[in-house]
């Protein structure tokens, strides 16, 4: 990621933090609604698990200034996943509901310079993810 796609990021991620519960609640509604298979992946509370979705995204997105700082828990989450029964297929679902969330939520604010900041950032980390938890050779 360039610094400029960094930026970008981290002021629109600002704009979504305000409105979290809507945003988990938008994202989960969405991921269900493109992938119904990953429903049963989630046993527990949604609003807790919606509350978890966007306390991780506030440390993704604030660590991306010095990614290394986060990779060590990146990698840690994406094995804990796998025991949830997450496959690396499931990244794919996951990251559209998450664009399309952000879409949702920012509105005019969502200019293609900013859905490609977003992509490229998903899709570094759930690359990065993927291959730690299924190895480097594992579709996403």
């Amino acid at each position: 990621m360039t610094p400029g796609q960094v930026e970008l990021v981290q002021k629109s991620f600002s704009k979504v933090a305000p409105i979290a519960d809507q945003a988990a609640e938008l994202f989960y509604g969405r991921l269900f609604e493109i992938s119904p298979q990953t429903k049963p992946l989630f046993k527990n509370d949604m609003k807790e698990q919606g509350k978890k979705l966007m306390g991780t995204l506030a440390v993704v997105v604030g660590g991306l200034t010095k990614l290394e700082t986060i990779l060590p828990a990146a990698s840690a989450l994406a094995k804990k996943h796998v025991g949830y029964g997450v496959k690396a297929a499931d990244y794919t679902p996951v990251g559209a509901a998450l664009l399309w969330t952000l879409e949702k939520g920012l509105g005019p604010d969502w200019t293609p310079e900013l859905a490609t900041a977003w992509t490229t950032a998903y899709t570094t980390l759930s690359g990065y993810m993927i291959s730690e938890a299924y190895g480097s050779g594992a579709p996403a």
